[in-house]
């Protein structure tokens, strides 16, 4: 499978693998702007409970994250360390902070899988 074709698998998923729990009275907006093979620009929009996702540029992000879109694939998959990523500056994060570290306790990786 192309990365192009696991990211598409992967959105598709996340609003069913989205932890109501961990998304409770979250209202934000997340963009992805992933670079490379299957890179594209993703805005994820988390309200009510629900997210919303667009293959889109956010007007005013709470959360950017930039990575490449193998990168971004691995970290859903579990075969990636989202701290490593940043430290080794794979990862550029821009906005809130506390978002960024609480993003991966939002989904339910078993379920994008």
């Amino acid at each position: 499978m192309t990365i192009s074709e696991e990211l598409t698998k992967i959105f598709e998923k996340m609003p069913q693998a989205l932890v109501p729990e961990a998304a409770a009275g979250m209202d934000a907006v997340i963009q992805l702007n992933l670079s490379g093979d299957g890179g594209g620009d993703w805005s994820l929009t988390i309200a009510d409970g629900a997210v919303d996702i667009k293959e889109e540029q956010a007007d005013s992000p709470d959360l950017t994250l930039g990575m490449e879109a193998a990168d971004y694939v691995a970290l859903t998959k579990g075969e990636a360390n989202a701290t490593t990523l940043f430290m080794t500056g794979r990862i550029q994060v821009g906005g809130n902070i506390m978002l960024a570290m609480k993003f991966q306790e939002l989904f339910d990786r078993s379920r994008v899988e």
